[in-house]
């Protein structure tokens, strides 16, 4: 490859004339915020913005109710944004002559702190808002969901956000649109210092002042929050230092604005007002403000806690009405006060309750996560001398490595927030004849670890990748952190193994495996496989059946019947079980299987249940229809030359969305317990 040659002759195309795509944004609000407190701008006249505290007391608040339902939700991002974008929604909101989206593009590419942004617009009444709606964030019926999400609240949000450093190569997109199309309109968007250390948020920082400088863009304002904080910690502690990347915007062509006060509200308005007129002034040089924030800031507990009470701290009600007290230092409106009590009460009564009734019959299974075998296979490996390494990406608390990561410090590296980076790294390790682990959400380790694997693979240098929270597992985050396509992703790469776990026992027992299987390769002068282990986060029995077996590439069958096949994997399994309960008591004899191993079908095992079961297959899944692990059965099996009368369940080809718990979104398209019967009994 090399230049490229093409002649051709120029002709003048007709004025770019952009295809007419009508704005859903709602308008901007007709009144001022409730909760409000005045600054001065820089010529001294009084500007209404809407309280700070208001905006933490309302996150508090929304939260509670989220964790009542089930959902995991975040505090520190939004406590830590909260005079910022206090001072965003201000300026957007003072628009007169046309609406707000028309002269300003806003993006939050720190999709964590979303809530923030919703209740700093409900305290505005932004598109009839109310301080009720907020008691429904993350719920299934809500479409404040837990990350912004355009296909859902398309009035609200421009652009989806969720994985870190997305957001903002897109914003590139809108302002490269703008100057285009010559439109007057400033781009705004937000970016925390973890998001920046991902390769795609790299690549728009570089990007944004190079297409700048050559009159491309229309003027570009990017708001860095820098806390020093991530999920798991401090990032300079955990990881490295961000400073010098900070530091190195100027050289790339921004113009640095920095303001080490930026839970100071004066002094955010000010910094802000000069970074816009800066950018208006000379589109050409794309604006940077940089903010020293404090995650966490408005409870003491979070400002202290090493990573800013990045999901929200309370597990219950009860010191509840005591945030919102010290977030307004003992002068709380009193519907916050009264609203925080009746949680708080509410929650007593529930405890209450829960002493009077006879204690509950504990019976079933032992349960626990997943995760616990995968920290307990590492470690055995290590104490039995294999060269194991554990690179990750901030979540090994989440993704369950973190009691490996404890026990051998000296075996581990969080690289920060950077899934790309993580899997190349690992690369090299093994390359060298280290046997590296790297973790992440499936969602982020699919689609922005896919090129890596695909290298890891072409490079010869296998890699175990232990990627948690698939498909609905991770239902409160939402759409962008639900991996539906992890099956389909991953599956057709040469030299790659793709697992689904379904419970403890059998990540330990397949860990282990995959670990010896790449020394016994390496050692024989073999290449090795990578291995993708995929596990939900849920709580599931230890193990589905008594002195279990883990064979290599054989699938388990869990229930012997001669009706009908239920094939599953990860963590539907249960379902099938609970759904062939059922099936027995209609009189319906069900074989369960439990294949594990996605892109390697037990042909022999299958086929002789199928056979036996007179050709009636379901096959059920948490993931996307379109290629995947159904597809791949049903593909093997129809080229085996076996007879199927067949019902492959999964997502129809649509995204998710925010729910309390997995178990909704499963119902609602059929992989619940009456999902599975109702397929079942449709082949009888």
């Amino acid at each position: 490859m090399g230049a490229h040659t093409v002649t051709a002759e120029k002709l003048e195309a007709k004025p770019l004339q952009p295809l007419s795509v009508r704005t859903r944004l709602a308008g901007t609000p007709k009144n001022p915020p409730k909760y409000a407190v005045t600054v001065s701008d820089s010529a001294g006249q009084p500007v209404t913005v809407a309280d700070p505290r208001a905006t933490r007391a309302l996150v508090a608040l929304m939260d509670m109710h989220a964790v009542n339902g089930g959902a995991a939700c975040h505090w520190g991002g939004p406590a830590a944004l909260a005079e910022v974008s206090a001072a965003i929604h201000a300026v957007m909101f003072s628009v007169s002559g046309r609406e707000w989206h028309d002269a300003y593009n806003f993006i939050n590419d720190a999709g964590h702190a979303e809530n923030g942004i919703y209740a700093v617009r409900a305290n505005y009444g932004f598109d009839g808002l109310t301080f009720s709606d907020l008691k429904n964030f993350r719920g299934i019926k809500s479409k404040l969901t837990g990350h912004g999400e355009s296909h859902l609240n398309p009035e609200g949000v421009l652009l989806s956000n969720g994985p870190l450093g997305s957001s903002l190569p897109q914003a590139q997109g809108l302002a490269l649109a703008d100057g285009l199309l010559k439109h007057d309109r400033t781009t705004l968007c937000i970016l925390s210092d973890g998001a920046a250390m991902e390769g795609e948020a790299k690549e728009a920082l570089a990007a944004i002042p190079g297409l700048a400088g050559k009159a491309l863009l229309a003027p570009f304002v990017l708001i860095i929050s820098d806390n020093d904080t991530k999920l798991s910690g401090r990032i300079t502690k955990d990881s490295f230092s961000m400073t010098p990347t900070f530091e190195s915007l100027a050289t790339l062509g921004w113009n640095v604005i920095k303001e080490e006060r930026g839970n100071d509200l004066q002094a955010v308005w000010l910094a802000l007002e000069k970074s816009l007129s800066a950018a208006k002034q000379n589109p050409a040089k794309p604006v940077a403000l940089w903010l020293k924030t404090v995650k966490g800031r408005g409870i003491k507990a979070t400002e202290d806690n090493a990573a800013g009470g990045h999901g929200f701290p309370l597990g219950n009600a009860d010191k509840l009405p005591a945030w919102i007290d010290e977030i307004y230092n003992g002068s709380a409106p009193a519907e916050f006060s009264t609203w925080a009590s009746e949680l708080r009460q509410q929650w007593l009564d529930k405890e209450a309750a829960k002493k009077a009734a006879p204690a509950p019959t504990v019976s079933g299974p032992k349960k626990t996560k997943i995760q616990e075998g995968l920290s307990k296979a590492a470690i055995r490996a290590v104490q039995n001398g294999y060269p194991v390494f554990s690179v990750s990406a901030d979540l090994a608390g989440s993704t369950g490595i973190a009691a490996f990561q404890k026990t051998f410090p000296d075996r581990a590296l969080d690289i920060g927030i950077a899934e790309s980076n993580m899997i190349s790294t690992a690369t090299g390790l093994s390359k060298l004849g280290l046997i590296p682990l790297v973790d992440t959400f499936a969602q982020f380790g699919v689609t922005k670890g896919l090129l890596p694997l695909t290298m890891t693979a072409i490079s010869q240098a296998p890699v175990i990748a232990l990627f948690s929270h698939t498909g609905f597992q991770d239902a409160a985050d939402g759409a962008s952190h639900q991996a539906s396509t992890y099956f389909a992703a991953v599956s057709p790469i040469p030299h790659t193994t793709v697992i689904a776990l379904s419970c403890a026992d059998e990540a330990e027992a397949y860990l282990y495996q995959a670990i010896e299987r790449i020394a016994a390769d390496r050692q024989a002068g073999r290449d090795g496989d990578s291995v993708i282990f995929f596990l939900g986060r849920e709580n599931y029995p230890v193990t589905w059946q008594e002195n279990a077996k883990y064979e290599w590439g054989k699938a388990q069958i869990l229930r012997d019947g001669a009706d009908v096949t239920l094939l599953t994997n990860g963590p539907l399994v249960g379902k099938a079980l609970a759904a062939a309960d059922e099936l027995q008591s209609a009189g319906i004899s069900a074989t369960v299987i439990n294949s594990a191993f996605v892109n390697h079908i037990d042909l022999p095992t299958l086929t002789a249940a199928v056979q036996k079961t007179k050709g009636r297959l379901i096959v059920a899944e948490d993931h996307q229809l379109n290629s995947g692990f159904g597809a791949q059965t049903f593909h093997a099996l129809i080229n085996a030359g076996v007879t199927l009368n067949g019902k492959s369940l999964g997502i129809p080809g649509v995204f998710g969305q925010s729910a309390y718990t997995a178990d909704e979104l499963y119902d609602k398209y059929g992989l619940g317990i009456s999902g599975l019967v109702s397929a079942a009994k449709t082949l009888l």
